[in-house]
């Protein structure tokens, strides 16, 4: 007769853990990484949080520029600076032409930049040359570049030419309607190397098999283009996005140059543009800084609305 052992499973409870106690041991375990880390953090600190954190202390002062070791007050003024900010009818006329500017330069550096860089991904011969020359205008200087661009788009120059009755009169760069669109094509053709460089690298990504599949669905290049391409490079596209929206906010040394600090009557002025007047040429830094804080406030608006809606964030 075999006697029969009943066993009782036993329930094992996993002892409850603080939050962060993992993290916290794996920092405690490997103290190098601090190490490695605080070169960055200190050049985080140093080149941006501690110049954002002055550039708000100084908009709400009455702050002025002295000379090195003379101490003057500087009192407190609230929301003052902020106020005449919002109210000035250049700073106002500023972000209106950013805006512009935004319209035209952001969605033709997403599109020509993805068909661009799709079809150099396809091309067989002479690859890195044309690599190459779509990258050089972004290596090149932008003062360089400002003395070719004023030579075509002159009173006199070869647009003007080629298109005779046609070419807009006052020409691009001092017409008030063209002075704008004109820099935000200019800024688009030079920064577009710099884009397509993203997209390549993300296209490597991409296997060919998808598109293999696709075609043998009977869907055209085009369509594989659409529901292939597109789809694949969205992380990348939400990183040209933002790049662009920052490159814009950051507009200076192109109105400055193309149409002598932002004319013709402001129609090409920037926020940096009018925080260089207000700050530098007029002495108003605490006002400045107001219009820059501003202008980041508005950045990160447009930028984490892009990373939203264009889908590298889905939650």
């Amino acid at each position: 007769m075999t006697a029969t052992t009943t066993t009782t499973p036993v329930a094992v409870t996993a002892s409850p853990r603080e939050p962060g106690s993992r993290g916290r041991r794996g920092l405690r375990s490997n103290p190098l990484g601090y190490v490695f880390s605080a070169p960055y953090l200190v050049f985080i600190a140093v080149v941006f949080a501690y110049p954002l954190g002055f550039a708000v202390y100084m908009s709400f002062h009455d702050y002025f520029f002295t000379a090195p070791g003379v101490t003057v007050p500087k009192p407190f003024v609230g929301i003052e600076n902020y106020t005449a900010a919002l109210t000035d009818p250049a700073v106002r006329q500023a972000f209106g032409n950013v805006g512009v500017f935004l319209l035209i330069n952001v969605p033709l550096t997403v599109v020509l930049a993805l068909v661009l860089a799709t079809l150099l991904d396809r091309v067989v011969h002479a690859k890195a040359f044309l690599r190459v020359s779509f990258y050089l205008p972004y290596l090149t200087s932008s003062v360089a570049v400002v003395g070719v661009w004023l030579f075509l788009f002159n009173g006199g120059g070869i647009v003007n030419r080629a298109l005779g009755p046609l070419a807009p009169d006052p020409t691009w760069l001092i017409n008030e309607r063209l002075a704008m669109p004109s820099i935000a094509l200019f800024v688009t053709w030079k920064g577009l190397g710099f884009y397509i460089l993203l997209y390549l690298a993300a296209l490597q990504n991409v296997s060919r098999d998808l598109y293999e599949a696709a075609s043998t669905d009977g869907a055209s290049r085009w369509q594989g283009f659409l529901n292939v391409t597109v789809p694949a490079v969205r992380p990348a596209t939400v990183l040209v996005l933002v790049l662009a929206i920052i490159t814009g906010a950051n507009l200076f040394t192109e109105p400055y140059l193309l149409t002598g600090g932002g004319g013709p009557n402001g129609a090409s002025a920037s926020p940096v543009l009018v925080m260089y007047q207000k700050g530098i040429q007029q002495g108003q830094p605490g006002y400045a800084a107001a219009i820059g804080v501003l202008l980041v406030i508005g950045t990160l608006i447009l930028s984490y609305l892009s990373n939203r809606f264009a889908g590298g964030d889905d939650t």
